[in-house]
């Protein structure tokens, strides 16, 4: 149903850098980019994720209560993404690991800008 969330930054290099390494991760690459939006997917006809410059002109600032969760596939992708996230600079929310029942498994972290994000997997 989601289509592509957007995070706002005010340092829209920095972000892109910090993006095109961690989604490389999942073999996630950039399929459209402008001077104002940048955003990348494993596939175009996959949800994606982007960067973008307000539009309003005025600065970006986060969301308190949003977050954009990740779906990979294993536990193991989990952590290398969670791991890449944290070499990057991002900031711990919660390292990955089990969380509640039903096999759910995720790692939490907030990028340069201050976007809080989860990549997870079910079943691991």
């Amino acid at each position: 149903m989601i289509g592509y969330v957007t995070l706002g930054t005010n340092h829209f290099e920095r972000a892109a850098q910090f993006y095109d390494s961690l989604l490389g991760v999942i073999g996630a690459k950039r399929y459209m980019e402008s001077d104002q939006f940048i955003a990348w997917a494993v596939s175009p006809t996959q949800p994606s994720l982007g960067i973008i410059k307000p539009y309003d002109g005025n600065a970006a600032t986060v969301g308190n209560g949003v977050m954009v969760a990740l779906i990979v596939d294993s536990p193991a992708k989990v952590d290398a993404l969670y791991n890449k996230a944290i070499e990057l600079g991002g900031k711990d929310e919660g390292p990955a690991g089990p969380r509640g029942g039903g096999g759910f498994y995720a790692g939490y972290f907030r990028d340069l800008d201050g976007n809080k994000l989860n990549v997870f997997c079910m079943g691991g």
